[in-house]
């Protein structure tokens, strides 16, 4: 499974896109950070987000987009940047067909780390480990943005098999019952004829 890794934000917004599968270490396909200059026009801004997120998409071709979900903080300027920035990613996705994930930054760090109170130096150091690389990605955006894409590949394919069983399991059901209700109806009607 291939994951493209959003971490959003208005000034940097960090992209990371890794390749794995459960139960084996995944490898880093490409990592950057999409900068918008502060003094420039917000729609602008996300203009240039929406731009590079289909660049992204357009090269690494993942299967899936995750996107850490926008949570309260003091800074009221910065929860709206925040979420402007994901919606955007979140739009390129679902305009180009591809499933989108949200994974809360606690949850990220619990998968990376195995804390959900872990330092953004803790997860820029797992996020090297697990990738092998020689040094953690910068700024933290980038390496935050790898940990989405590992968190979903640990985390993500095992919830999409989950989903995936309850769905076939639920049909199994639903075409049991409606054999039963025809072979009720069927010694009804043969009752009846008696």
């Amino acid at each position: 499974m291939r994951v493209l890794g959003v971490d959003p934000g208005l000034t940097r917004c960090g992209v990371g896109v890794v390749d794995g599968i459960p139960g084996r270490p995944p490898e880093m396909v490409g990592v950057g950070v999409v900068r918008t200059p502060a003094d420039l026009e917000l729609s602008r801004r996300l203009l240039r987000i929406e731009e590079s997120v289909e660049e992204w998409i357009s090269r690494y071709r993942p299967d899936v987009v995750a996107v850490e979900r926008v949570f309260a903080q003091h800074n009221v300027q910065t929860v709206m940047g925040t979420a402007q920035a994901a919606g955007v990613a979140m739009l390129v996705a679902a305009r180009r067909g591809l499933p989108v994930a949200l994974h809360t930054p606690s949850e990220v760090k619990a998968a990376i780390t195995g804390s959900g109170r872990a330092a953004k130096d803790q997860v820029g150091a797992m996020v090297t480990r697990v990738l092998r690389l020689e040094s953690a990605p910068r700024p933290a955006d980038a390496a935050d943005a790898l940990a989405l894409a590992i968190c979903h590949v640990w985390r993500g394919g095992t919830t999409a098999r989950l989903q995936h069983a309850q769905e076939l399991a639920a049909a199994q059901s639903k075409r049991q019952r409606a054999a039963f209700a025809v072979e009720v109806r069927r010694r009804n009607a043969a009752r009846e004829a008696r």
